[in-house]
């Protein structure tokens, strides 16, 4: 018969129920060090797949950056391109600009010049004053050219040039202010080519035609000094008395006065 304990329980039992208490406690102790391991376990997986979940995110979003990096160099790259290539139409405009500029500039010397061409031929066929023998009159170019040129035959003594000369010019512009002094010229023209009745005529035309011009008293002893070489001292002594009636204070008056008295 076993012994019992002190409690009343047999010894064998108290072990057993001792040893049946410490597998408990073992196994309770064991199954919560797997439940430990197993929270544990996943929490680490989770935290994996979390970091892994942030590491994919951080390289889309590095690869998006790099895209956006990427393609903001390329526009840059494009935006200077662009400018350089502004910058070299700006420069080619420029240099257009300068080329028009001088261009115009050009354009306007050259017009200037024309313009001052036009205007000198205009002044050079425009009538232009002209004051001869105490006479002002408006003549044409052309007619103050003819007209120094016959003049320039007298004095160059050819008398028959001079005479074609002045009749050609009485010819074209016979209501030239020129006309009586060429008259007169034409009448010495005449003198010195010893046609004393063409001389006369002309002379005569002179008087007749402007009484008031100042060549008119030269005039008068230019034809008593035709008379006198044709042996006409009669007309000449007429002339002459005419000169010195109608222009007493001349020069050529007083010129008259010592021929008369020379005449017979």
């Amino acid at each position: 018969m076993s012994r019992l304990s002190r409690s009343g329980w047999p010894a064998r039992g108290l072990r057993a129920l001792a040893a049946g208490a410490l597998l408990a406690v073992a196994a309770g102790s064991a199954h919560a060090g797997l439940f430990d391991d197993e929270e544990a376990r996943k929490a680490i997986l989770d935290l994996r797949a979390k970091v892994e979940q942030a590491d994919k995110a951080t390289a889309t979003r590095d690869a998006e950056l790099a895209e956006q990096i990427a393609q903001l160099r390329r526009s840059v790259l494009e935006l200077n391109a662009t400018i350089e290539q502004l910058r070299s139409e700006l420069a080619r405009m420029r240099g257009v600009d300068e080329q028009l500029q001088r261009d115009v500039a050009e354009l306007q010397r050259r017009q200037k010049d024309v313009q001052q061409g036009i205007d000198e031929r205009l002044r050079r066929m425009e009538p232009q004053k002209v004051m001869l023998d105490g006479r002002e009159f408006l003549a044409e170019p052309d007619e103050t050219r003819q007209y120094g040129e016959a003049v320039g035959v007298l004095r160059q003594g050819d008398f028959a040039g001079a005479v074609a000369a002045f009749s050609s010019f009485q010819r074209r512009w016979p209501a030239s202010g020129y006309a009586p002094t060429a008259l007169y010229w034409l009448g010495n023209a005449q003198y010195g080519k010893r046609d004393y009745k063409d001389a006369i005529v002309s002379f005569r035309a002179l008087v007749a035609g402007t009484p008031d011009h100042p060549r008119v008293p030269e005039a008068l002893l230019s034809i008593a000094n035709c008379q006198i070489e044709l042996k006409d001292n009669k007309a000449a002594r007429r002339t002459l008395e005419e000169l010195i009636k109608t222009h007493p204070s001349s020069e050529a008056a007083a010129a008259a006065k010592q021929r008369i008295g020379g005449l017979k």
